[in-house]
């Protein structure tokens, strides 16, 4: 198989978006406006590879024909027209995500997707020229090893256009849920309440961090705790996703005060080396 697959953003989902991708037999394009965090995401990239081979999950073939997949582009000016499909991954603000989709657009993709975990559909497609080409694709952080795909169905998304989104999924190897479109979607609402407890909890000296994870993973099955998780999706983008459910559905959703706190001191969690847990090389100490 073969076809391009574009990303727009080299952050922690847009990298594990081009990695899924790449795998999946696309030619993937990787837009990153800021080189730095271009070049560490194709490091990135390499070093996921590499430890795929290490772990007997890739064949060295594999890993390179992967590689080789991916291009790095300073911005959507550089991308030709007629993408398979285009997928935005920047962070959760309303006007740069509609700014980035309206330019995506105008390269003429097939699909244009968005990786908004919160953001309704509708709201993003303001603007648009053709939003029945336009549905939600939230993917999970790590893209490579979570198989859920939550597709969401804007107001003027077509039925085609969400066919070719559930197909997506299963060329991707991802597992999707249909959600109707609203803030917050399906998974986001229940997330983030969750991890928003967590973080209350951790203000009120209930447990540690620690303790508290363990209690969700020994206790209720879940394959991590709320504060890893949060650590890991990044303490910045679950205020952002906080606030704007907060906006949607009131003062339920009113991020803590230790959570403004911590990315206002930079506590960003794995991708920043602190946050609920200390981060070094990738790994939680």
């Amino acid at each position: 198989m073969s076809g391009r697959f574009v990303v727009v953003g080299a952050g922690t989902m847009g990298l594990g978006i081009a990695y899924v991708a790449a795998g999946a037999g696309y030619a993937v394009e990787l837009v990153e406006v800021d080189p730095a965090r271009g070049a560490e995401a194709v490091r990135r990239l390499g070093e996921l590879w590499d430890r795929g081979v290490q772990r007997g999950k890739l064949t060295e073939e594999a890993a390179t024909a992967n590689r080789a997949r991916v291009t790095l582009r300073a911005g959507l000016v550089e991308v030709a027209e007629g993408a398979d499909v285009i997928v935005e991954a920047v962070p959760e603000r309303l006007d740069l995500k509609r700014g980035v989709l309206r330019e995506a657009e105008s390269r003429r993709p097939v699909l244009l997707g968005s990786n908004t975990s919160s953001i309704p559909i509708a709201e993003l497609a303001a603007g648009l020229d053709r939003p029945a080409d336009f549905v939600g694709l939230h993917f999970f952080n790590p893209v490579w090893a979570m198989a859920l795909l939550e597709v969401v169905v804007g107001p003027a998304t077509a039925p085609q256009t969400t066919e070719a989104a559930v197909a997506l999924a299963a060329r991707l190897g991802k597992d999707p849920v249909v959600v109707r479109d609203m803030p917050g979607f399906a998974t986001s609402r229940l997330g983030v309440t969750l991890g928003l407890e967590a973080i209350r909890m951790v203000a009120d000296q209930v447990a540690s961090p620690a303790d508290i994870d363990k209690a969700m993973v020994l206790g209720y099955r879940h394959p991590i705790g709320p504060l890893e998780l949060t650590d890991l999706v990044g303490l910045d983008v679950r205020l952002d996703i906080a606030r704007t459910l907060q906006a949607a559905y009131g003062d339920r959703f009113a991020p803590p005060p230790l959570l403004v706190e911590m990315v206002a001191a930079g506590k960003l969690g794995k991708k920043s080396g602190q946050g609920f847990y200390t981060w070094k090389d990738g790994r939680k100490k």
